[in-house]
């Protein structure tokens, strides 16, 4: 995998894939990324939340699932899962869905200039299962319903405007969702062990009210081109969306999904995987693969991603060691952190304050193992601008 600006002049076959791309030389991409020294160094001992951090890293509890949070009176929802941070004029709000079904839904969480608990509220109730989603550049959180024919939903993170059903983003067993200013568009991975990723093109850039549902067609390969086909029936009845599509590329569950400089970056639970799409190249490649890593394996269970400005992406684990590890844009893999005594559980929602100083995540299931004992933290540190 290689982030940094190249030109892909050719598609690479099946065989120089698995070698890592290997055979190439030149203007040719890197291998996917492998293990190495993180840019923030080695995790020191355990804090009191039972959180390892490189040194000059400090963790915080911010909610906790069926407690207050905070001072306010808003009681923290259940297995708390994909989350996205957003500017509120003096401060800043972190969002977090609520993987349960039924009932489901989003919670908000409001914070100061200092980073102080002001206020907390529900944005989104009385939907199923919702796992994953994005950010929009209008400053709404996409929600989604990780079940059978799930919604997209839109809502506002402010709390002030009801929450919205997306129909024609598609219905199917939605995970996460990246905006694509450049191109207007909006990706979404679907959590099927033979699912597709899509992208939905809005009529009117900032309106997802209409559209057209597009799949990712491409070859069997683990790299090579793409190009986008409209789903016929979003609606995916009774027909499933990842089946209307003659050469839709399949994937082994599509969990996280994040949009930068061109490129989109996913991952693949079923087979431990993060990909690359090159958007101006119309190209696509590994950027990690736990079976091509040279020994031990850092990043297992790949789900949520995000990244900063930077160019690091940060990668939550669902089940592994239950970290959160970092690729470089040197295409080098290191845990940034770990999260000890919670092996029943999974890591979840990574999302950066607005001005990247801070880092929020969920354990969705805590030290009980249970969806009732989930945690939300506060990462603080010196994290590269």
């Amino acid at each position: 995998m290689e982030r940094r600006s190249f030109l892909r002049g050719a598609v690479v076959g099946t065989s120089a894939a698995a070698f890592g791309f290997t055979l190439w030389q030149g203007a040719a991409s890197a291998a996917p990324a492998q293990p190495g020294p993180g840019p923030y160094g080695a995790l020191g001992p355990a804090d009191a939340n039972g959180i390892q951090l490189p040194a000059g890293f400090t963790s915080r509890v911010v909610a906790r699932s069926g407690q207050r949070v905070g001072s306010t009176s808003y009681t923290w929802h259940n297995a708390p899962d994909g989350g996205a941070c957003y500017n509120d004029g003096t401060g800043w709000i972190y969002v977090s869905n609520s993987e349960i079904n039924p009932s489901g839904g989003a919670s908000a969480v409001r914070f100061s200039s200092t980073g102080a608990i002001t206020g907390a509220y529900r944005i989104l109730s009385n939907t199923r299962q919702n796992c994953a989603g994005g950010k929009t550049p209008w400053n709404t959180w996409l929600s989604c319903e990780e079940v059978s024919l799930g919604y997209v939903y839109e809502t506002d993170p402010y709390g002030v405007k009801a929450a919205v059903r997306r129909d024609a983003m598609g219905r199917f067993k939605h995970e996460a969702a990246a905006a694509d200013p450049v191109r207007r568009a909006v990706y979404l991975t679907e959590d099927e062990s033979n699912g597709c990723l899509y992208r939905f093109v809005p009529t009117t850039w900032g309106d997802l009210s209409s559209g057209r549902l597009q799949v990712l067609v491409a070859g069997t390969a683990t790299s090579g081109s793409f190009s986008w086909a409209d789903v016929p029936d979003p609606d995916g009845s009774p027909t499933y969306t990842r089946s209307q599509v003659s050469g839709a590329k399949r994937f082994n569950g599509g969990e996280g999904c994040h949009y930068a400089d061109d490129k989109v970056w996913f991952t693949t639970k079923g087979d431990n995987r993060l990909w690359q799409l090159n958007l101006l190249t119309n190209t696509y490649e590994l950027a990690y693969d736990d079976s091509l890593v040279s020994g031990t394996a850092p990043l297992t269970g790949v789900d949520n991603v995000t990244g900063t400005a930077s160019g690091d992406l940060f990668v939550a684990e669902d089940g592994g060691n239950m970290e959160i590890c970092v690729i470089t844009p040197d295409d080098v893999v290191a845990p940034f952190l770990r999260v000890g005594g919670q092996s029943s559980s999974e890591i979840c929602g990574p999302a950066f304050s607005p001005d990247g100083s801070r880092l929020y995540f969920s354990s969705q299931r805590g030290t009980s193992g249970s969806s009732s004992g989930g945690i939300t933290y506060e990462v603080t540190g010196p994290f590269r601008a």
